[in-house]
């Protein structure tokens, strides 16, 4: 499992158009899933995304996690391609990345995960989505279990 942590202004996800999920402040996630992913890496990530301590205090050191800050919400998207491997050539293979059916269900256990715990906003798994992230630092931490 893959997460792609940005902290964020203010961000959304539109599918043909029209916003899915929308956050004003908080943390945008990229996520992807592999084979062998479980729930135990969906816990370990959730743990680590809820903990991260990327936001800054009042000295303007990063030592604030989400769950200490005020109003913070999630905007979580789903990206089979970070499982893109393009060391053989120039097209990826996407061969790593777990087939749809298995990633949908981990997907939403992930995300229902986090709901426990803060507001989540996501995209709509498997749509083409056009994504407006405003990176706030920038921030962006790359978080991988396996």
């Amino acid at each position: 499992m893959k997460v792609v942590v940005m902290r964020s202004l203010a961000s959304k996800v539109l599918v043909k158009g029209k916003v899915v999920g929308k956050i004003n402040s908080g943390l945008v996630l990229l996520v992807g899933f592999t084979e062998g992913d479980s729930k135990e890496q969906i816990d370990y990530m959730v743990n680590k995304v809820l903990n991260l301590r990327i936001f800054e205090d009042s000295k303007g050191v990063m030592n604030k996690s989400l769950l200490d800050q005020d109003n913070k919400e999630i905007l979580s998207i789903s990206q089979f391609t970070l499982y893109g491997d393009a060391k053989k050539g120039n097209r990826p293979s996407y061969v790593n990345a777990l087939d749809s059916k298995q990633a949908t269900i981990l997907y939403d256990l992930f995300n229902d995960t986090l709901k426990k715990h803060v507001h989540v906003e996501t995209g709509i798994f498997g749509a083409d989505m056009e994504c407006h992230i405003t990176n706030d630092g920038p921030v962006t931490i790359i978080l991988e279990r396996n």
